[in-house]
């Protein structure tokens, strides 16, 4: 199966950046997508960013600020996150999901806390 460990997150003062990673494993070859998803204490989970075959696909709040990308030789997913908002304070998860899944029938991580002060 797939493996997926974040990390990088952090505790930043808004206007800041952070870019937390996603070490993926296992049966990599297998992912058609991978997206990060965010949640916030009392909200539902939402997708904030995807990427497939080069294709990515962002949140509206994340346009213009967040960016998806992959490191094909060290199989890491990365979301770079500039002017950072207290409105991003959320726990972080990387998800990947098989051609033919959606993200809840594939793979998800531990998640990773990123708090944005004002």
């Amino acid at each position: 199966q797939v493996q997926l460990v974040e990390s990088g997150g952090g505790l930043v003062q808004a206007g800041g950046s952070l870019r937390p990673s996603c070490a993926a494993s296992g049966s990599i070859f297998s992912i058609d997508v991978f997206g990060w998803h965010r949640q916030a204490p009392g909200k539902q989970r939402e997708l904030v960013a995807a990427i497939s075959s080069g294709s990515t696909h962002y949140e509206d709040s994340a346009k213009g600020r967040f960016t998806i990308s992959i490191d094909n030789a060290k199989n890491t997913v990365y979301l770079q996150m500039n002017s950072l908002k207290p409105e991003d304070t959320a726990v972080y998860y990387c998800n990947a999901a098989p051609g033919g899944s959606s993200w809840y029938g594939g793979y998800w991580g531990q998640g990773t806390q990123v708090t944005v002060s004002s």
